[in-house]
């Protein structure tokens, strides 16, 4: 039975209920959490989760995305301005850090704050007060941060372009958010709730070859993209949602683009290191291995041509056993 929580964190699988478990613990506490996790996945909603199962839910949760804020803004807007502290500081202005007092504050993409502003974030971190630009006296906030990064935030440390000192202040309890394709169980819940918030009055089926293909699509967008797709098919759909119903690049899709959709974070972003393009490619290779097998491990790894021991080490090293079914008797390996 699907597991839903008052925020609509929906799923059917093990390793979300684990997570959601996790995170009830971790709101308990005060410590700041980084929530990992490929854009889409929900990072945000998490973030909404752990605030309201806080002792911190009676105050304000503020949420900036760093990554859509100008560069020459930031400062202002995460700790305020005085009147007269630049040409355009016509008044006061409190920062998100006041106003967020008492309560959290949400920083998506941390992985996105200029190496300018990483020593003054982190001297408030540290001291629990901020002082406005342009002021002369520091003013004491209680703040729960809980930022959010789409990258692992060790290669960027590594390269120097984050200050591992924040690092370490901001990565106190990290949540790893798995991205949708590697939970294909949660895809008929996920599309069901959004047929029943965006289509309800049309109570909508979805036909079996549908399902099949929504759930063997890689979902490069994650649950986003997911949530996008049944809008957009709730909208035009009669009585059932048919294969035909479906966006081309899913009921149309071949396992090499679908290979390609799933690693195209991988080959566009520039901040992954070379290992790390690597393991992406050969856990979507296994993936998809197993599904053209239907589960086989010895199909699959014929497919890959690989011995079976091989598959079956590469599985257990990325933690993918649970993906793979049964295997032919008699196979060598």
């Amino acid at each position: 039975m699907a597991t839903a929580t008052s925020l609509a964190i929906i799923t059917e699988s093990e390793r979300m209920r684990q997570i959601l478990a996790r995170a009830r613990t971790i709101a308990a506490s005060d410590g700041s959490v980084l929530l990992i996790g490929e854009t889409g996945v929900g990072k945000e909603l998490f973030a909404d989760y752990i605030h309201q199962a806080s002792p911190r839910a009676a105050g304000p949760l503020v949420k900036v995305a760093l990554s859509a804020m100008p560069h020459e803004l930031l400062e202002s807007e995460l700790f305020g301005h005085e009147r007269g502290a630049y040409t355009h500081a016509v008044s006061q202005k409190k920062g998100l850090f006041e106003l967020a007092h008492r309560g959290s504050l949400f920083l998506d993409d941390i992985d996105d704050v200029p190496p300018a502003i990483q020593p003054k974030l982190l001297r408030v971190l540290e001291s629990r007060e901020v002082m406005r630009v342009g002021g002369t006296t520091p003013i004491p906030i209680d703040v729960r941060l809980i930022s959010a990064s789409k990258i692992d935030l060790k290669d960027l440390v590594g390269r120097g372009l984050f200050r591992t000192d924040l690092f370490y202040r901001i990565n106190v309890v990290p949540v790893a958010i798995p991205p949708l394709r590697e939970r294909p169980e949660d895809i008929p819940v996920l599309v069901a709730h959004f047929l029943g918030r965006f289509a309800s009055e049309k109570q909508l089926a979805v036909a079996p070859a549908a399902l099949r293909a929504l759930v063997t699509y890689p979902w490069p967008g994650n649950v986003r993209e997911l949530r996008n797709v049944v809008q957009r098919i709730g909208l035009f759909a009669e009585t059932e949602v048919r294969l035909e119903d479906l966006p081309p690049e899913i009921h149309h899709g071949d396992p090499m683009q679908n290979l390609a959709q799933a690693c195209a974070r991988c080959f566009a972003d520039e901040s992954m290191s070379f290992n790390a393009v690597v393991s992406c490619l050969e856990q979507n290779l296994l993936r998809q291995a197993l599904k053209e097998a239907a589960g086989n491990r010895t199909h699959a790894a014929r497919l890959l041509g690989l011995n079976l021991s091989t598959l079956r080490d590469k599985l257990k090293k990325y933690g993918l056993e649970s993906e793979g079914g049964a295997e032919d008797q008699g196979e060598s390996t």
